[in-house]
């Protein structure tokens, strides 16, 4: 064997010029690297810490990006990789197959609710919904039922970035830039009950403002004809916004709807399956069945790139026979390095219980957090699992929230990068209402929930003075 080439071990300022000079970054603005002071570069990651280019350490309170769920530096993944690679590099899955994935879509069938026992990959989220976007179309036309195309999902909800996820997308500012996108896009209200009053809701019980909004998909249904939508796209717990669950009883009825017009219910799971909400599909957590799965992010902890859709043995039937095929893939989806990463990790997930382990915490995760609570600039705190939600507001009598350059001022210019400094990442997000975001690795307990509540306390402290 031949020993490896090291690369050359770059300087802080080296890295950050050639960043400067060539990298484009993602949802982000290029002028801290243009005209500011730089960006963060993370060299390094252990457990429940990432550590950055100067040697500072960080709690890592999003997982990366809702990602590293089984957390960082796990020898044993790596391996298995190195391992794989060595084996079969690549291959595609295009009238192919490899062991890993065969394995892996074994695995994720056992795992997925009722009949939902075929699953086509991908390398991501957004790949995962645009797959189940053109399957839902396809599907109906196999059905005879041409004219089934529109798709609803709900307002402020991200699905993705391409031009059919992006569809799906609830967020105009992310999709203004793009017009025109992919028709048949239509926007429902979501479940977001701190805002309840906002939307005309009624404010009483959560069950009763859960059926309302249920209520909402199936108006629009009626509104559009159902002859003409092919499928709801939900989240078990929406992310864009803020962490909205879904209230009591809220996805019994909306399978109901969907049922009564024939329309496919897809569950897209790519940030709360494995794990995020305590078992490895959120559906389960609040008891529903859905015709379809989106997943991603956690399926491999972030040690290699894969998604999938999975589908239901009556979606998957007229593609069993004859010459029907899905004329849709990719390149990647279904990579044996990175679906036997996915085995490997889902192995550690078993091994050492994650998804209970969520469960058995995730109340006192909740009672840690709502802690700050009895801070004036604290309105909600929200969230199932270890997936949290923290909406900050300027009155708490009323819940008046930040105009945009308050939210500005707020959220870029200081709370950001203040949290940053005082060593947690974790997200401050204005797409809704301003809000902190929590989704760390599945990894941690009690101890690093007060860790987290006291940075946030503190900071947000200071941000309130600031106002």
């Amino acid at each position: 064997m031949s020993t490896t080439t090291e690369r050359h071990a770059r300087t802080e300022a080296e890295l950050q010029q050639m960043a400067k000079d060539h990298l484009w970054m993602h949802f982000a603005r290029q002028s801290v690297m243009t005209e500011g002071p730089g960006v963060p570069i993370i060299v390094k990651g252990e457990g429940h810490h990432i550590w950055d280019s100067q040697g500072r350490k960080y709690i890592d309170g999003l997982a990366g990006l809702f990602v590293v769920a089984a957390g960082h530096g796990r020898k044993r993944i790596a391996e298995v990789a190195a391992k794989q690679a060595e084996q079969l590099a690549f291959f595609p899955i295009w009238s192919y197959a490899h062991p890993a994935a065969i394995e892996l879509a074994d695995r994720i069938a056992d795992y997925a609710p009722g009949d939902l026992n075929k699953v086509f990959f991908s390398t991501g989220g957004g790949e995962a919904v645009e797959t189940a976007f053109k399957l839902a179309k396809y599907y109906w036309k196999l059905q005879g039922k041409p004219t089934k195309h529109k798709v609803i999902s709900r307002s402020v909800a991200y699905h993705g970035t391409p031009q059919g996820a992006l569809a799906i997308t609830g967020i105009p500012a992310m999709k203004a830039m793009f017009e025109p996108l992919t028709p048949g896009g239509f926007r429902v209200p979501n479940t977001n009950f701190y805002r309840a009053e906002d939307m005309g809701a009624p404010t009483g019980s959560l069950e009763e403002f859960g059926v309302w909004a249920a209520d909402r998909i199936e108006e629009m249904i009626q509104f559009e004809g159902p002859d003409t939508v092919a499928a709801v796209f939900l989240e078990p717990v929406q992310n864009s916004g803020g962490c909205f669950p879904p209230p009591p009883g809220y996805f019994q009825r909306v399978r109901e709807i969907c049922d009564k017009y024939d329309v496919l219910l897809v569950s897209d799971e790519v940030i709360c399956a494995f794990g995020r909400i305590g078992h490895m599909f959120a559906c389960d957590a609040y008891g529903y069945q859905p015709d379809m799965i989106t997943f991603a992010k956690a399926v491999t902890s972030g040690y290699a790139p894969l998604g999938g859709t999975v589908v239901s043995d009556r979606i998957y039937e007229p593609f069993a026979h004859g010459d029907t095929a899905f004329y849709h893939g990719y390149t990647f989806g279904g990579h044996p390095v990175a679906a036997a990463v996915a085995l490997e990790n889902l192995d550690i997930f078993e091994e050492e219980g994650l998804p209970e382990r969520v469960r058995e915490n995730s109340p006192i995760f909740r009672q840690t957090l709502e802690k700050l609570t009895d801070l004036p600039i604290v309105g909600d705190v929200r969230g199932d699992g270890y997936f949290f939600g923290i909406e900050l507001v300027k009155d708490k009598a009323t819940k008046e929230t930040f105009d945009d350059d308050e939210s500005e001022r707020l959220l870029r210019g200081f709370l950001s990068k203040a949290l940053f400094d005082a060593g947690l990442y974790c997200r401050a997000d204005d797409r809704g209402d301003p809000v902190i975001q929590l989704a760390p690795p599945l990894t941690i307990g009690p101890s690093e929930f007060t860790e987290i509540e006291q940075i946030l306390r503190s900071v947000l402290t200071e941000a309130w003075t600031r106002l």
